[in-house]
């Protein structure tokens, strides 16, 4: 029973904090705002980029922990690649070995070139001596018969060349296939981000498509609220923002408005009251520099909870209390 009363001493006492909280902010804030100046709360987003593996395979190590900072292109994990491996040398060396048989082939050919000239000579030359009578006329066809074999011949060395550089280029394309998915082993990180997430661990073996992390991109940072149509409707991309985080209440931080809904729709329900619901309002999305996110990207963290404040027409100036003010 004491223990029930303590909590519900607790919970009465966040309660009235909360309320005394919002009560300063009704009255004394939003009270000195200007005309062109609107407030909505949100909470702090980071958009979020999951490493998946293209294979199904087992993991055989991550490089990365929970917290860690990843460049682009940094490697954060690898798959066993054993069999692909193997199917790669198979591969290289059925293209080495249809290499091979190309430049025999080729060799072939020039052999029944030669051949063929040497055949085409015999027939002009029985054919000027069949019309001096100095040759008959079945040594004549005998040459002519020789001709078209060599011919022939020539002609199917040639085609052979093109069947088996058709097979190479096949052979060098299934080599490429296979390099990719050895490739597709290594995974990388596509972002410069933080480690938010680290869902598997070496020796786990992991279906096609399953996430090993997530990864936070802080240099895409970003408070959504929701303002009424009359707030939204002069805003355009690009509006000037400030936004001051729980937490931290002492500084002010300069952001943008970089989307607005199209559409309307009804407030979320964690974000005002049932009355305020029944309301339309548009999303609005206020993103912070990524220049001011690199410098102060070890204090980034996503789900804070704060206000924002959009500056829209005829508001041509901030107040006092909203003038930019960061960390040293």
């Amino acid at each position: 029973m004491k223990s029930s009363r303590n909590w519900a001493v607790l919970v009465l006492l966040i309660a009235l904090l909360g309320g005394g909280g919002f009560y300063y902010w009704k009255t004394r804030i939003a009270a000195r705002l200007p005309d062109g100046i609107v407030v909505s709360n949100g909470r702090i987003e980071a958009t979020q980029v999951n490493v998946a593996t293209k294979l199904a395979g087992r993991v055989t190590e991550i490089t990365v922990n929970e917290g860690d900072m990843v460049e682009k292109g940094q490697t954060l994990a690898r798959l066993d690649a054993d069999d692909v491996t193997a199917q790669f040398k198979s591969a290289e060396a059925n293209v080495r070995r249809l290499m091979r048989s190309r430049e025999e082939a080729e060799a072939s050919a020039r052999s029944y070139k030669s051949q063929l000239q040497l055949a085409e000579q015999m027939l002009d030359r029985a054919r000027k001596l069949n019309k001096q009578s100095f040759t008959s006329e079945e040594t004549l066809q005998q040459r002519t018969t020789e001709f078209h074999a060599a011919e022939a011949a020539y002609a199917s060395a040639l085609v052979r060349i093109k069947e088996i550089s058709e097979a190479i280029n096949a052979a060098e394309q299934d080599s490429l296939r296979v390099q990719s998915l050895l490739d597709d082993t290594v995974l990388k990180a596509p972002i410069r981000g933080r480690v938010q997430y680290r869902l598997a661990e070496p020796g786990e073996v992991v279906p096609a498509g399953g996430n090993l992390l997530t990864l936070l991109n802080l240099a895409d940072v970003y408070m959504t609220v929701f303002l009424p149509a009359d707030a939204a409707g002069p805003l355009a991309i690009g509006s000037e923002a400030r936004i001051i985080l729980d937490p931290v209440p002492q500084y002010v931080i300069p952001a943008k408005v970089s989307f607005v809904a199209a559409e309307a729709q009804f407030t979320p329900k964690a974000v005002e009251t049932k009355e305020e619901r029944a309301k339309l309002v548009f999303r609005v999305k206020i993103s912070i520099d990524p220049k001011l996110l690199r410098k102060y990207e070890e204090r980034v963290k996503a789900g804070v909870r704060g206000i924002a404040y959009v500056r829209i027409p005829p508001a041509e100036s901030w107040p006092d209390d909203l003038q930019v003010a960061l960390p040293e």
